[in-house]
């Protein structure tokens, strides 16, 4: 049996044999999402102390972030193509990776912002609104897009393989947004602060 195979039969059979569907784990994505957004909201908009002054310990984090964003965006279009040959294996894999990623992005981006506080964007004229409509857009999507990874995951990892495919669909093309936006909003920002 190869390695794919027993990690589709570790993985997948009992998940596909599972019960029916429960509300409650998406109900609590819901919630978790809904603080996880509340505190960093809270972390960047509202909390006292941080201030634009950036310790050294942390300088090099942005460019971390970055680097979390762009590959998770790669790991999530490998992960597509991957679906897209069938290759269901492949595709958990790069998904996972994806999910990791941009996990550490999240704690990456919370202990800068913890240490740091919000970077200015010094950018005029016409670039100026190109900057913000991509950070709006980028902050919006993000909020919608964490409670929809999450349980795009865990309809996978519960074997409801019908309603993670139809959220999927979803899914992937805001998760990537959010991704190749954090990679170009840092660009912007180092290009206009250097």
């Amino acid at each position: 049996m190869s390695l794919e195979e027993r990690g589709r039969a570790l993985f997948c059979a009992p998940m596909e044999a599972a019960s029916p569907p429960s509300r409650r784990p998406l109900a609590a994505i819901g919630a978790v999402s809904a603080v996880a957004i509340g505190f960093l909201f809270w972390l960047i908009y509202f909390r006292e102390g941080a201030g634009p002054t950036s310790p050294e310990s942390v300088a090099f984090l942005p460019a971390v972030n970055a680097t979390l964003n762009g590959l998770s965006a790669i790991c999530l279009v490998l992960g597509f193509r991957a679906i897209k040959r069938r290759d269901r294996g492949l595709h958990q894999r790069f998904m996972q990776l994806a999910l990791a990623f941009s996990s550490l992005f999240l704690v990456s981006y919370i202990v800068y912002h913890s240490l740091h506080g919000d970077t200015p964007f010094p950018g005029q004229g016409a670039i100026r609104p190109i900057y913000f409509f991509i950070l709006i857009s980028h902050i919006v999507l993000s909020v919608i897009a964490l409670p929809m990874v999450l349980s795009t995951f865990y309809l996978s990892w519960s074997g409801q393989f019908a309603r993670h495919k139809k959220l999927a669909r979803w899914t992937f093309p805001l998760w990537l947004y959010v991704s190749v936006t954090g990679v170009v909003i840092f660009a912007m920002l180092r290009v206009y602060t250097s």
